[in-house]
């Protein structure tokens, strides 16, 4: 849990930001202004979260009086050039208004984990980057492995697989590792409308289109000395294709509008999950832009293929959680466990992580359960096989046969909420499964005279 200060005049936003981040676990003091925020004392905070534009001082000023607390500052389109300001100025993120909480939680939670880190000094400067991928599958091994050793060097790294995979974990990974010492500025092509891409990305001048007032820098110079991550790049317009595919030929970025360009000195990382052959076929994507980017090629596995690291996955999840919520350790039962391998996870770690999430929220007592997950249940599990006298034969170990003698042994002395709770399921569940099996719902005994 970390303590929090934020500032935003809009009520509204201030008080959804509000809510996500005590959801996460997070003390907070939310105030309206700079003036507001200064009272606070913002360098005792673990982070700073401010809105650039703000009635009065504006938010960026809080870079320079806040010692070495990081600045996450939030932006609207159109005022990227602010978020660049603010990235060459020290701040630690940003974040372009409007923004899911996914995107808040995901950020804050790199930002502290990086102050923890560079906290350690020396030992924390010797600590592997990767070791914040928890794999031991061999297809997620061999991907660390090329990372490992693209890292140090200037190529463009081209990351393929399916969303969810953890594609910028293994960006920022990379970043992390190189002797670069600019920012690690992300953007997400598929999530900026086409119409401002180019000018949020290579930045604009005066008049070069209506509503551009003033001259504006873009997200290209904001990771000038540092590295560019392009998700999604397949998104990408033919015309923001050439401006990059320039910007990797000639060290050199122009502005919409401008008459010449500008040197800048970026590192290239790109992530998609479309097939780029298959565009390039269709007349869709630039077949010299694609060789730049794969100098070196990373492909994610996903998590279905990855064995071993799902339940691996789920406790690093698990302990994040219950830390966030300021709850007891929790394990996953056997059962739940099973279910996790048997899972197809089509929505890959991404789909994991919120699964976990949810059964932490929804977690009353005992083990997690693959029901808290939101998964078929496909064997029984640790606690439930305890309950049973003896050992489970090889013949009774289907669920469906253990939920059959469990009911008929105990109906008539555990009411339907004592068997579903013994059983680790709802009381909905154990109805329809008594449906199912053909196991009528005992009648109600008399009360005792």
């Amino acid at each position: 849990m970390a303590k929090i200060l934020l500032v935003e005049d809009e009520r509204v936003i201030r008080a959804e930001i509000e809510r996500i981040l005590k959801r996460d676990g997070h003390e907070l003091i939310a105030v309206a202004s700079v003036a507001a925020a200064e009272k606070e004392r913002p360098e005792c905070f673990d982070l700073v979260i401010t809105d650039v534009r703000l009635a009065g001082e504006a938010g960026d000023v809080l870079l320079e009086r806040v010692g070495q607390v990081p600045v996450i500052v939030m932006t609207a389109y159109g005022s990227v050039s602010a978020a660049v300001d603010a990235m060459k100025r020290g701040a630690a993120d940003y974040l372009s208004k409007p923004f899911e909480p996914e995107e808040l939680s995901a950020a804050v939670e790199r930002v502290l984990r990086h102050r923890a880190t560079m906290a350690l000094g020396d030992e924390g400067s010797n600590t592997d980057p990767y070791d914040i991928v928890a794999t031991q599958s061999s297809p997620m091994q061999e991907t660390l492995r090329w990372a490992r050793k693209v890292a140090p060097t200037e190529a463009s790294v081209l990351i393929l697989g399916e969303s969810g995979t953890g594609k910028e974990l293994i960006a920022r990974a990379v970043h992390n590792q190189s002797a670069r010492t600019g920012a690690f500025v992300p953007v997400n092509c598929a999530s900026i409308p086409e119409t401002l891409l180019e000018s949020e990305l290579f930045g604009h001048e005066k008049g070069a289109f209506t509503g551009a007032l003033s001259r504006q820098e873009g997200l290209v110079h904001a990771a000038n000395g540092g590295t560019l991550f392009l998700d999604e790049i397949g998104e990408l317009s033919q015309a923001a294709q050439a401006r990059l595919l320039r910007i990797l030929q000639q060290r050199e970025v122009r502005r919409v509008g401008a008459r010449k360009a500008e040197s800048v000195d970026i590192r290239l990382v790109a992530a998609t999950h479309r097939n780029l052959p298959m565009l390039i076929e269709q007349g869709e994507f630039r077949a010299d832009l694609y060789f730049r980017l794969k100098v070196v090629e990373i492909e994610l596995p996903p998590l279905c293929e990855r064995g071993d690291d799902i339940p691996a996955l789920a406790e690093v999840f698990i302990a994040r959680a219950t830390t966030k919520l300021g709850r007891q350790p929790l394990e996953l039962e056997r059962g739940a466990i099973a279910a996790m391998r048997e899972h197809k996870w089509p929505g890959n770690v991404r789909e994991l992580q919120h699964a976990v999430e949810r059964a932490v929220i929804l977690h009353e007592s005992g083990p997690i359960t693959a029901e808290l997950l939101g998964l078929p249940s496909s064997r029984p599990s640790d606690r439930i096989a305890g309950d049973v006298n003896g050992d489970v034969s090889d013949d009774d170990a289907s669920l469906e046969g253990y939920l059959r003698r469990f009911v008929l042994s105990n109906q008539d002395e555990l009411s339907e909420t004592e068997l579903a709770k013994r059983l680790g399921i709802s009381r909905k569940t154990l109805w329809e499964r008594r449906q199912r099996m053909g196991i009528p719902r005992r009648e109600s005994r008399p009360p005792e005279q």
